[in-house]
């Protein structure tokens, strides 16, 4: 029954990747301004989540990883944050390029709150800080936008 589920995730993490990807690909500006629309009309399509793009499905497997921290369920986040890994790491060259200097950002966020949930000893203290600041980060990349 659990590798069911694993599967289950996985197949749900590299759809929601392509779709990420497909979305990153596409070369259509999304504000493109209507021809004869006055300046105070309001554009009904959606603003991008930041120069790199939608995060919020990265920020959510944080969010779960953060909540399992919190009930000092670490060896849960340790499982749940490889998932953030994966699903980041697949979708690196649809994102980066875009910018670089915020990919890095992020990158190194996810790198320390791996390291502090793969520690030998982890502890919850050093989890949740990390944690915090990948979450941080995220936010900070969509207010960026």
């Amino acid at each position: 029954m659990r590798q069911i589920q694993n599967i289950i995730r996985h197949v749900a993490i590299v759809s929601s990747i392509l779709l990420l990807s497909i979305a990153a690909g596409c070369s259509k500006p999304a504000n493109k301004p209507i021809a004869g629309a006055t300046s105070g009309s309001v554009s009904t399509q959606p603003q991008p989540g930041s120069k790199l793009g939608e995060l919020s499905e990265f920020r959510n497997i944080a969010a779960d990883v953060s909540a399992l921290v919190d009930k000092n369920d670490l060896p849960g986040a340790k499982a749940r944050i490889k998932d953030l890994e994966t699903a980041w790491d697949s979708a690196e060259a649809g994102i980066k390029p875009r910018a670089a200097s915020d990919w890095h950002v992020v990158d190194k966020a996810i790198d320390h709150a791996l390291d502090a949930l793969r520690a030998g000893n982890p502890q919850q203290s050093d989890c949740k800080a990390k944690m915090d600041e990948l979450l941080n980060t995220f936010d900070l990349m969509k207010s960026k936008s």
